[in-house]
């Protein structure tokens, strides 16, 4: 989104919620910076300027308000719809890479030098790849304050920050108020549950068609890795530093996310992996303009708005699940995944022989849930553990063989294109694979799925052109959305 002041001052006055995210408000009468949908009276025009970041603001001396949140408000759409350097960027600043590889190792992901990669944040976002970071941290460090009974030291250190006192500086700084004052300001709210133990509300921009999510997901739910009870979505999940669980409630507004985990320095990448999980950053308005601009699209967006991509929350376990998948049912792959499963847990059985060590990276934690087994565990199943046709085997051999030697990235963060490229090279993956992966797993918004079986089935339906050449060409008009339209034809199916 372009500033011009016109159309965000016009965002501003009407409080439009919609563009949450895309921009910040900061107000220099009083020194803070809000959302554009903030309820407090509308800044006179002369005391007003807009940023494209809330790091920006803070490094214009702006401190956050208090009452409208700006540091919880949705992600900016634009990092999906975005493949180039500055999205990715974007992408790999949230989940954390800088906190844990420094701005050397940000720069060496995108394959930029430190002094080209500052120079592009800045001229995008208004501020470095360092700001960047440290205003996700004051975020991090809030929800830690507010929501657990940890000390000031363990939050700091938990939160990214390298010493205390620059914990207590930045908090000041950005919230102009000392951290234990934020604490008593919010009322005193430990883990509901113990040590590692987080409850905090991930918002979006509605409409959200929840039940859409929970019946994907239930579906395709693997026994040990996930659920859907009583409308909750619950997973373990594979973090940089451990492991973790993740229980995300849908409700008005915004989705409830209890998290559990081994090592609190997971809490922004686990964030950021539940919101890309539930494509919680999209801009559904504009998605649902689009295609219910076409006849064939316009009954099931006014009866279900703010249809999302499922995601993920790992991009090797989505690869994986893509080359079983491929040909077979739904429920046939899951039988696969599942024998595949109770492979990976004869082989690591953990140290109550079910369910693992929960301080151990192995992605085990208690109550019953796993992260999906990793590249390395992958290759230790034996053949018989596979359960399937001995080339299809070999492919997902081939494909960890790749994510474990560094040769694929299958994270949010890498080059789509090159990523594409590359599956393309190991043998049994072709473009359905591909383009499924890009659309799940890397969230390209712009993915058509011309030769699947259910989007030809949801065209028919609909009455739509049903081979792959012909919707290939009626679906320019679905530009960029064309993942979401393939949601929809799966749904019309």
């Amino acid at each position: 989104m372009e500033m011009d002041f016109e159309r965000c001052y016009r965002a501003v006055d009407s409080r439009d919620q919609r563009f949450d995210g895309w921009f910040y408000t900061g107000v220099t009468s009083t020194g803070i910076y809000c959302r554009p949908s903030c309820p407090a009276t509308t800044p006179k025009r002369h005391n007003v300027r807009f940023f494209p970041s809330a790091a920006a603001a803070q490094g214009a001396g702006l401190r956050a308000c208090r009452r409208c949140r700006p540091d919880a408000a949705p992600g900016s759409p634009q990092w999906d719809v975005r493949a180039d350097v500055v999205g990715r960027a974007m992408r790999l600043i949230a989940d954390g890479v800088v906190d844990r590889d420094g701005i050397p190792g940000l720069a060496a992901r995108l394959g930029y030098t430190e002094r080209h990669l500052h120079r592009m944040l800045r001229a995008e976002m208004g501020a470095g790849p360092l700001a960047l970071a440290r205003a996700q941290r004051a975020q991090t460090a809030r929800i830690l304050i507010e929501t657990t009974g940890l000390g000031m030291a363990e939050i700091a250190f938990a939160a990214g920050f390298g010493s205390v006192r620059q914990f207590n500086d930045t908090v000041r700084e950005v919230y102009a108020i000392a951290p234990s004052e934020l604490r008593a300001a919010r009322g005193r709210h430990p883990a509901p549950v113990g040590a590692g133990t987080i409850t905090l509300r991930l918002a979006y921009r509605p409409p959200l068609h929840a039940q859409a999510l929970l019946d994907f997901l239930s579906v395709r739910a693997l026994p040990g890795v996930e659920e859907v009870r009583d409308g909750t979505y619950h997973r373990g999940l594979r973090l940089p530093h451990g492991a973790g669980q993740v229980a995300l409630t849908p409700a008005d507004g915004h989705v409830a996310a209890t998290l559990r985990l081994a090592d609190l320095r997971d809490l922004a990448p686990a964030v950021a992996r539940c919101r890309r999980l539930l494509d919680l950053d999209a801009d559904p308005v504009a998605i649902d303009a689009t295609l219910g601009a076409d006849p064939a699209f316009a009954p099931a967006v006014a009866a279900e708005p703010g249809i999302r991509v499922p995601r993920a929350v790992d991009g090797f376990e989505l690869a994986v699940r893509a080359i079983i998948g491929q040909q077979v049912s739904v429920t046939s792959a899951r039988t696969t995944l599942t024998r595949l499963l109770a492979a990976r847990d004869r082989v690591d059985p953990g140290v109550d022989g079910t369910h693992g060590d929960p301080t151990d990276d192995s992605g085990a934690q208690p109550g019953g849930l796993r992260g999906f087994p990793s590249a390395e565990e992958v290759l230790g199943v034996p053949d018989e553990g596979f359960g399937m046709p001995v080339g299809r085997r070999e492919t997902v051999r081939a494909l960890a063989r790749a994510v474990a030697g560094g040769e694929l990235d299958l994270a949010s963060g890498g080059d789509r294109e090159e990523t594409v490229r590359r599956l393309l090279a190991l043998p049994g993956i072709g473009p359905w694979t591909a383009g499924y992966l890009a659309m799940r797993a890397f969230g390209d918004p712009d993915v058509l799925l011309p030769t699947d079986l259910a989007v030809r089935r949801g065209t028919a339906a609909l009455g739509l052109p049903d081979t792959a050449k012909t919707l290939d060409a009626y679906a320019e008009r679905w530009r960029p959305w064309r993942s979401y339209a393939t949601i929809r034809l799966w749904r019309a199916a």
